[in-house]
């Protein structure tokens, strides 16, 4: 019995079919037949039934494919494990990017591209999606890493996060609005946001459930009109007279060269906050783990609020 009959064998269970699994193995189909009648000889049970259209393990496949997954499985780990030690990683990271999160603040392409250097030998697949979906996709084994933005709740069971961004929200509007006349020096209440025209970031981003749970702590539901996944377009919107755009921290100085006035929440006070999430078992291969320790020591440049 070998590796990888067990492997051709699993396959072909998983994919019904010989030619679709010999196309996945990138083998040619006769081969990948020839292998698992010669497992079947070793065994003396036939493993497969192919009297239908689609292929199916007998009552004895059954009983011997949760042991040949569980054999690959350990003969993974044992090549991953080797390649940790003498430092030759190889294989696939999987991480996940919240809309808005790569700015000058915090260079994940910095990041990755020196990983990359580094370890030229690992593949490095990169997504953006909503904080919602990848925290999912985290516990479901779909992401290693991912890069989310906090609601202000935990990120939920079997998640460790780390804050790598943690900067106040403001209230971003054009020289004109209202709002500058209507509140006080040290900035405006959150429910001075009642019935006024709202932009902000999709559901499902850090920044709308800090936004969501404010207002609904202050007893009213926020009437969103735009909606965009970049904290710079929310402000362009703002500063078009569109509406009120919740945003983090601008400096003053680029506020004033988006024609932006910022006013500072003071009741409650929000923040965004941009994290690193992983499963809190970690990353199951080498290469996720190395990536991570990179991305838990990144240095964040804060912007100067001048």
């Amino acid at each position: 019995m070998e590796l990888r009959q067990l492997r051709y064998f699993v396959t072909v269970v998983e994919e019904a079919n010989f030619t679709r699994a010999a196309a996945r193995l990138h083998l040619a189909q006769p081969g990948v037949s020839a292998q698992i009648r010669q497992l079947e000889r070793e065994l003396g049970q036939q493993l497969l039934d192919r009297s239908g259209r689609a292929v199916t393990p007998t009552e004895v496949g059954e009983a011997v494919l949760p042991y040949a997954r569980a054999a690959l499985a350990a003969a993974d780990g044992a090549r991953r494990a080797v390649e940790e030690f003498t430092g030759l990683l190889r294989g696939q990271v999987t991480i996940g990017l919240v809309s808005g999160a790569a700015t000058e603040e915090l260079s994940v392409a910095a990041v990755l591209a020196d990983f990359h250097d580094a370890h030229p030998g690992v593949d490095i697949a990169l997504t953006e999606d909503t904080s919602e979906r990848m925290l999912a996709a985290l516990v479901e084994g779909a992401l290693d890493i991912a890069v989310i933005g906090l609601t202000g709740q935990p990120p939920g069971p079997g998640i460790t996060h780390q804050v790598l961004i943690d900067v106040p929200l403001v209230a971003a509007v054009g020289p004109d609005d209202p709002l500058l006349t209507s509140t006080g020096p040290d900035g405006v209440p959150v429910t001075a946001l009642r019935d006024r025209a709202l932009i902000s970031l999709p559901r499902g981003t850090g920044l709308r459930g800090v936004l969501d749970g404010a207002c609904a702590e202050a007893g009213f539901r926020p009437r969103i009109a735009f909606e965009a996944a970049a904290p710079a377009l929310l402000a362009q919107l703002a500063a078009r007279g569109l509406g009120v755009a919740v945003v983090p921290e601008i400096p003053a100085p680029e506020a004033a060269h988006l024609g932006l006035r910022t006013l500072p929440f003071t009741d409650p006070l929000m923040r965004g906050r941009i994290a690193l999430a992983w499963r809190a078992d970690g990353p199951a291969g080498p290469a996720a783990r190395s990536l991570l320790l990179r991305l838990r020591h990144v240095r964040v440049a804060y912007p100067s609020s001048g």
